[in-house]
């Protein structure tokens, strides 16, 4: 192990973080005004800020884009990660921050089983245990009395179910430079959105419009700190570390939208942080004894 390493990881780390604070910023003033505005509107001033940031680096490296591989599966992520945003945006103005980010961290334990059904991967019996340990945590964190129940919780599974085959995609796609990818998705995005959110647009006040065009600023902001995160830190170390989203927005749902969760919230909440850990614990240990 290189002697920079704890360095490294201390400079992954703190880029990690600035990729959780800017994301929750951005999602906070998504469920503040998404109620107030067609959610396709929001997402598409999402994807033209993050094209607008995008540009001088487009523009620098415009070489990457004259042969860009596989467009079939360039064109299905698209659509997928586009639905998946849209769902987002539309599940966070409905749900609880703290089970909107509980119910992100089984994406991996669905990546998990569609690698297993679709790409033929082998999972094990304790990977397979840990999915299961994920959905009884998700049920018993969804409020028994039903509050939580209807089309943001909907959203919230279609989130979970396009996400997690976005992933499945890219990863079919990594010989493409990230540059690419991140651009080819934000164009998209915009393309997705565009006739939907000239459709149903709403009129801005201007007191609005700085924070709907922060929510562009923020996500592009996040996804760069994301890469610059992976780019220096060790991706378990980076893994772990990321589970500090959930008390993160917890916080955040408590002190600015006044919500509370409950302790069988937490009970559930607890099943699938520790069944997604086990996951990724499993995974670095696999891959040393690959090493060795």
């Amino acid at each position: 192990m290189s002697t920079d390493a704890p360095r490294d990881n201390l400079k992954g780390g703190a880029w990690l973080l600035a990729d959780m604070a800017l994301n929750i910023w951005a999602l906070s003033i998504v469920k503040a005004l998404g109620l107030g505005y067609p959610v396709a509107q929001i997402v598409f001033l999402r994807a033209a800020i993050g094209l607008l940031l995008l540009s001088p680096w487009v523009l620098r490296h415009r070489a990457a884009f004259a042969a860009v591989p596989d467009w079939p599966l360039q064109i299905l992520r698209i659509a997928l990660s586009a639905a998946t945003l849209t769902a987002s945006y539309f599940a966070i103005s409905r749900v609880p921050l703290a089970l909107f980010t509980t119910m992100n961290f089984t994406r991996p334990l669905v990546v998990m089983v569609l690698a297993a059904v679709l790409l033929r991967e082998r999972v094990t019996p304790s990977q397979w245990l840990a999915a299961a340990v994920a959905m009884v945590g998700v049920v018993i964190a969804i409020d028994p009395d039903g509050t939580t129940f209807g089309p943001g919780l909907m959203a919230l599974a279609l989130v979970i179910l396009t996400g997690s085959a976005a992933v499945i995609v890219t990863r079919r796609l990594r010989s493409t430079p990230t540059l690419v990818l991140m651009t080819l998705y934000t164009i998209g995005l915009g393309l997705c959105t565009l006739p939907f959110a000239l459709w149903s647009w709403q009129p801005i006040p201007s007191h609005h419009l700085v924070p709907l065009l922060a929510i562009g600023v923020f996500a592009q902001g996040a996804q760069a700190c994301f890469l610059r995160a992976h780019y220096n830190g060790d991706a378990g170390v980076l893994s772990v570390l990321g589970y500090l989203s959930l008390p993160l927005s917890t916080a955040a749902g408590y002190f600015v939208f006044g919500e509370t969760p409950t302790l069988r919230f937490y009970a559930g909440a607890a099943l699938v942080v520790l069944a997604a850990a086990s996951l990724t614990m499993s995974r670095k240990h696999l891959s040393r004894l690959r090493v060795r």
